[in-house]
């Protein structure tokens, strides 16, 4: 670890143009981009006496822990299937991580002593999935978690005693509940529950009375419980009942009757808010434009911020863990060229020690600017994206147009390791929220409602126009590369608009909306008919289905595609990729496929992301220069 002395060297934030070289950057490695970080995910004990973070043991992602006044680390997990999938601190002694075998996602709980010894599966149950519902920070020695033991559609809430491994349960689901909500002192007090559609809270206010409903409301409207103010009685919440955009308010958990809003936005929605465990305040709100922007409400969580900024110039700062006393934090430093720092910052006496970068070998001053762009789609509707060039910028490029997936998610500005070195490689990216995506309120998001294929399409196919008029996109060297929907989307756009796209990347994409809607994980059914009426439904919008699926469209497909999917992916099933690749070359398309049997809903081991890359590597050169 070592000390920073001296404030960081000032860097205009983002960069500038007149700033960048005009010459291209080197021809970074590849495995550079998409390399296992150094050190990564650091924490801070309760106690404050120990560091833990995660960092490659056997080309696999393991916890490690070191003491925070110096000394060697000392590794704590072994796994060498699949890296860590997170992990947490309950108490000073024990660290709790999440394991799922090949991508099923069917994750356990696992607890390790700091001290050392084996291992030990807190919910040793074969094909069943633990969740956290409460993870007690102030209760050293029990959580509360949702397992599907009893029942795979639905999670019943238990009381995990971690020095016995006991589960005693404390809710039990009648099928429909999807949310349990605990007040601070680990009660379950709230259930969200559904019919399919309709979306209904019930309270309780406190253990062994019964729930009562509280509010009904169409899915389109929601209230999203955050927590129970300090005394447990009024309930903070994103809602956006009456409103366009989601706010965050607080309510009377009995009634659903608001107390007051705490912050509204007039352009986005608002959906979380920070708290003090320790000082019992709200701190601050978050929410993004085109970048994350912030509303404080606490003036000793503002100094915080403001004085790391100061020291940190040209990087956004996040707090990423503290101690109990909330004087000792982890401190996450970075930009959109770089996943950056990580500090340990002492309030007292205001000492900031570097702890790791978390890729060394990535200059973020070779790297590429994101920048924000707006254009309309056809139809008029104003369409939020970002834009990556080359470093030396130019015209006429080819260009890799990169949809999210989701479709209910959304891109926003920050690091992203594909669109860097897709722009190293010398190809403009393009990034869309087309409509449907979060962030932008209610009526963005219901414009999707059964527009797969269509306006959704749209809006993408009208960023490539966008991207030809301005002169950024040679429009016969342009590509289109996603996952899950965004996979879906590469697939639509090459069977829905065939002159578009000279070729396409598509993983773990979304195929056939028939076969999609029957293989759903089966704790998404209770919410099957909102699927049925965001997506369609098979019975009653046949044609809509139909015309929607690209793989009944594969005739129409002229472009090469790379096709990669995970074998155990419980989102989307292998078939939706088997379907298509089978379709394509029936009718003589060229199609290179990757499937990886130890691999889900994308690729998470090391040597299958660098495999994955280079395939991409190869076709794009292939088929846009």
């Amino acid at each position: 670890m070592t000390e920073v002395v001296a404030t960081v060297d000032p860097r205009r934030f983002p960069m500038s143009a007149a700033a960048a070289t005009s010459e291209r950057s080197r021809r970074i490695p590849l495995r550079d981009f998409f390399r296992n970080p150094e050190r990564a995910g650091f924490q801070i004990s309760p106690d404050g006496n120990t560091l833990s973070f995660m960092q490659p043991y056997r080309n696999r992602m393991n916890v490690f822990v070191q003491p925070r006044a110096g000394g060697a680390p000392v590794r704590l997990t072994s796994e060498t299937e699949r890296d860590v999938a997170g992990y947490f601190w309950k108490g000073s002694r024990r660290i709790v991580y999440l394991k799922d075998f090949k991508g099923d996602e069917n994750f356990h709980l696992v607890a390790v002593d700091v001290a050392g010894g084996e291992p030990a599966d807190l919910t040793p149950f074969d094909k069943v999935r633990a969740l956290i519902i409460d993870d007690r920070y102030d209760d050293d020695d029990e959580m509360i978690v949702g397992l599907n033991r009893r029942n795979a559609e639905a999670f019943d809430a238990y009381r995990l005693d971690l020095n016995t491994g006991e589960l005693t349960l404390v809710a039990e689901n009648p099928g429909n509940v999807t949310n349990w909500v605990t007040d601070h002192s680990g009660c379950i007090r709230l259930a969200i529950v559904t019919d399919g559609v309709s979306t209904s809270i019930l309270h309780r206010p406190h253990a062994g009375t019964a729930f009562q409903t509280v509010i009904t409301t169409n899915f389109k409207e929601q209230i999203q419980p955050l927590l129970f103010d300090f005394d447990n009685k009024l309930l903070f919440a994103s809602s956006n009942i009456g409103r366009d955009k989601s706010a965050i308010v607080r309510l009377d958990p009995a009634t659903a009757k608001e107390d007051g809003i705490i912050f509204a936005h007039p352009e986005v929605d608002v959906a979380g808010l920070d708290w003090s465990r320790k000082r019992k305040v709200y701190t601050e709100v978050q929410f993004v434009t085109w970048r994350r922007e912030r509303k404080f409400f606490d003036g000793e969580t503002e100094a915080i911020f403001a004085e790391l900024t100061r020291r940190l110039p040209g990087y956004e700062i996040d707090l990423q863990g503290a101690n109990r006393d909330e004087n000792i934090f982890v401190v996450a430093a970075w930009n959109d060229r770089t996943q950056g720092v990580r500090y340990l910052y002492e309030r007292q006496p205001g000492r900031l020690t570097k702890l790791a970068e978390i890729a060394p070998w990535l200059d973020e001053t070779e790297l590429a600017e994101m920048r924000p762009i707006s254009y309309r789609s056809r139809d008029g509707l104003a369409i939020q994206g970002y834009l990556t060039l080359p470093r030396g910028g130019g015209s006429n490029l080819p260009l890799v147009v990169h949809p999210h997936g989701g479709p209910w998610a959304r891109d926003v500005w920050g690091y992203n390791p594909e669109v860097q070195f897709l722009a190293n490689r010398g190809y403009a990216v393009l990034q869309m929220n087309f409509r449907g995506s979060l962030g932008y309120g209610r009526s963005f998001w219901e414009a999707s409602f059964r527009q797969w294929g269509r306006t959704m399409q749209d809006d993408i196919s009208d960023g490539v126009r966008y991207a030809v008029e301005q002169g950024i996109a040679d429009p016969h060297r342009v590509a289109i590369y996603g996952g899950s929907y965004g996979g879906y989307a590469t697939l639509a756009g090459l069977a829905f608009t065939p002159d578009l796209y000279a070729c396409g990347v598509d993983f773990v994409g979304v195929s056939n909306l028939f076969t999609f809607l029957k293989t759903i994980p089966p704790y998404w059914k209770p919410m099957l008919d909102m699927f049925y009426e965001m997506v369609g439904n098979p019975e009653k919008d046949k044609e809509l289905l139909a015309e929607a699926s690209p793989v009944l469209h594969a005739d129409a497909i002229r472009a090469p595609l790379l096709i990669a999917q995970g074998a155990q992916d419980p989102r989307v099933n292998i078939d939706e990729s088997d379907q298509m690749v089978a379709a394509l070359r029936k009718h003589g398309i060229a199609v290179e496929y990757i499937v990886k049997d130890n691999e889900g809903h994308g690729f998470r081991n090391e040597e299958n992301r660098f495999e994955f890359y280079e395939a991409v590597e190869k076709f794009l050169e292939k088929y846009l220069r």
